[in-house]
């Protein structure tokens, strides 16, 4: 047994919903001078820079989570002009081609792009031959999701699953780990010209309290055992050859590249699915291990219209 994999054994035994369940209550509970002592500690711990917050007063935050999800001030985050920007602020853990139906995890371990998908087999296969940036947000990240290039909402995805940490070690520990996990799939319609939809996977985690949406609001949780799907309405003459779906009342929702799209309550994971011929070659930095930021240019050149 390699050291990762025994590092990551008593993830197996600690009732990780219970932990996660218990922590998202105290940090959405407002506690006075122990939420202040909180967040003064979780600053100290991972070198949080609150002179990029639009509020840089921790004592001004009423939860630990509206800490955690603080805004930035505006223009510290620009969006670059390319085709694809960095969805969050964090870490590249893995990027490239998607092969054979698989991505990968970690050195010499690959998991399904079907699984991850919650079992979307018409999805999948829209996606094989493309390719995926899977990008992990540190506990000391800014922890809002922003959209890596314009798109129109097509649908949303509750899979529910596992828990298990995100970090480098368990990636390398846990076969099949992003696939394991609690996840929502957020599909959309590009903007941009004429590529195929691309995919935002927003990955749970222990201690991850919720996964939040801008259009949905909390989407987990409550947790439960069963797939949730919503199906949103395209406006406009967008391509049509989609998985059929009945649509329900909610409105169209259109978003711009860089903008906000979700939020993680405690840290977690973003996997990018990107389609064949997406103008989504990675620039040289982009590579495993490179922090990354809102905005910064991912992948290709904007197209001209």
């Amino acid at each position: 047994m390699n050291l990762d994999r025994f590092a990551v054994l008593p993830q197996f035994l600690l009732p990780k919903q219970l932990l996660t369940t218990w922590m998202g209550r105290l940090s959405a509970r407002e506690r006075g001078a122990l939420t202040a002592w909180m967040i003064r500690t979780f600053i100290r711990r991972y070198g949080v820079d609150m002179a990029e917050a639009a509020e840089p007063d921790p004592t001004a935050y009423p939860t630990f989570n509206a800490f955690f999800t603080r805004p930035l001030r505006a223009g510290v985050r620009p969006i670059a002009s390319s085709a694809w920007v960095s969805p969050v602020d964090g870490t590249v853990s893995q990027l490239g081609p998607i092969t054979d139906g698989r991505l990968i995890q970690a050195k010499g371990h690959t998991f399904s792009l079907n699984q991850l998908l919650g079992g979307d087999r018409p999805l999948a296969e829209t996606l094989h031959d493309g390719s995926f940036a899977t990008l992990y947000l540190a506990p000391r990240d800014y922890h809002r999701i922003h959209m890596p290039r314009a798109g129109a909402l097509v649908s949303m995805r509750y899979v529910p699953g596992a828990l298990f940490s995100v970090n480098p070690r368990t990636a390398r520990g846990v076969p099949g780990l992003f696939a394991r996990n609690e996840r929502v799939i957020c599909r959309f319609a590009d903007l941009n010209g004429r590529q195929g939809d691309f995919v935002m996977v927003l990955v749970g985690a222990t201690i991850v309290g919720s996964i939040e949406t801008t259009w949905h609001g909390v989407v987990t949780p409550p947790r439960s055992d069963t797939v949730r799907t919503w199906i949103y309405p395209i406006e406009g003459s967008l391509p049509s050859n989609r998985s059929s779906a009945t649509p329900g009342s909610a409105l169209p929702v259109r978003l711009d590249r860089g903008e906000e799209m979700g939020r993680f309550a405690l840290g977690s994971t973003v996997i990018v699915l990107m389609p064949p011929d997406a103008d989504a070659a990675f620039l040289a930095r982009w590579q495993p291990g490179a922090s990354i930021q809102v905005g910064e240019a991912m992948a290709g050149r904007l197209r001209q219209a």
